[in-house]
């Protein structure tokens, strides 16, 4: 009888082709999946909590895997041994027990974003944030969060072509923080679409420099046409900061 482990990690995105596995790419769970299976002397596969771009980065991943050992959580020294295995640029936090019917991706209650935009050129944030040397009018972006929060259907902001069932999202917090040289975009929904991210923070930068106002923004929302809106940000300043799961699912 197999175990249901929820295995939770960070990643820096920035070599790695995504998440999820693909063809002649690397990505980060193909070298987890290698890790797991070589540490536990037993073939891993893992699902994750969703798909990652290329280039975009996690504070915090979620995937699970069935494994044989029913111990993982309390055997000693197995995050040290994975995380000698791994690269510097991922890093595992933790192996939680959960039930058989636990799954990363659609057990989760929330996801949290954050984009980081920096004023200034900072060679030492290159690849973590983009580099936008306009004066952005921060108090529009933050209306334009609060129509955000009362929309539902994100169609004009999914990836065209995608294969989403829906394009329904339940917006819980928006937000907009002027930190100085640096801008940060918080957004915690139910689910997010393919690009949602992307597509509305590059939508909400017209908006601060003036190029679209609130009435342009809630027209693009209700034309549910992703070529109305705004151009897709660089994935680099694109973090996965959080997911949320029901107490319940641990053992």
């Amino acid at each position: 009888m197999t175990v249901r482990y929820f295995i939770f990690l960070s990643f820096r995105g920035t070599s790695y082709c995504g998440w999820q596995v693909q063809p002649a790419s690397v990505t980060v769970q193909a070298v987890i999946e290698e890790a797991l299976s070589t540490i536990l002397r037993e073939k891993i596969a893992t699902t994750g909590a969703g798909r990652t771009d290329s280039g975009v980065h996690a504070k915090l991943f979620c995937a699970h895997f069935d494994s044989n050992h029913d111990d993982l959580e309390t055997r000693k020294n197995l995050l040290i041994r994975l995380n000698r295995f791994l690269p510097p640029d991922i890093a595992v936090h933790s192996i939680k027990k959960v039930k058989n019917e636990a799954h990363a991706r659609y057990s989760a209650i929330s996801r949290t974003y954050r984009y980081y935009i920096t004023k200034n050129k900072d060679p030492f944030r290159e690849d973590t944030s983009w580099y936008l040397p306009y004066q952005l009018n921060v108090e529009s972006m933050n209306k334009a969060c609060r129509i955000l929060i009362s929309t539902s259907d994100f169609t004009s902001f999914s990836k065209l072509h995608s294969n989403a069932k829906t394009n329904i999202c339940n917006v819980h917090y928006a937000d907009w923080e002027d930190e100085g040289d640096n801008l940060i975009f918080t957004i915690k929904a139910n689910r997010f679409l393919r690009n949602m991210v992307r597509a509305i923070v590059g939508t909400m930068v017209e908006i601060g420099r003036g190029r679209l106002n609130l009435d342009d923004f809630e027209k693009i929302i209700a034309a549910r046409d992703r070529c109305k809106a705004g151009k897709s940000v660089p994935a680099k300043g694109l973090f996965l900061e959080d997911i949320e799961y029901p107490g319940d699912i641990f053992l």
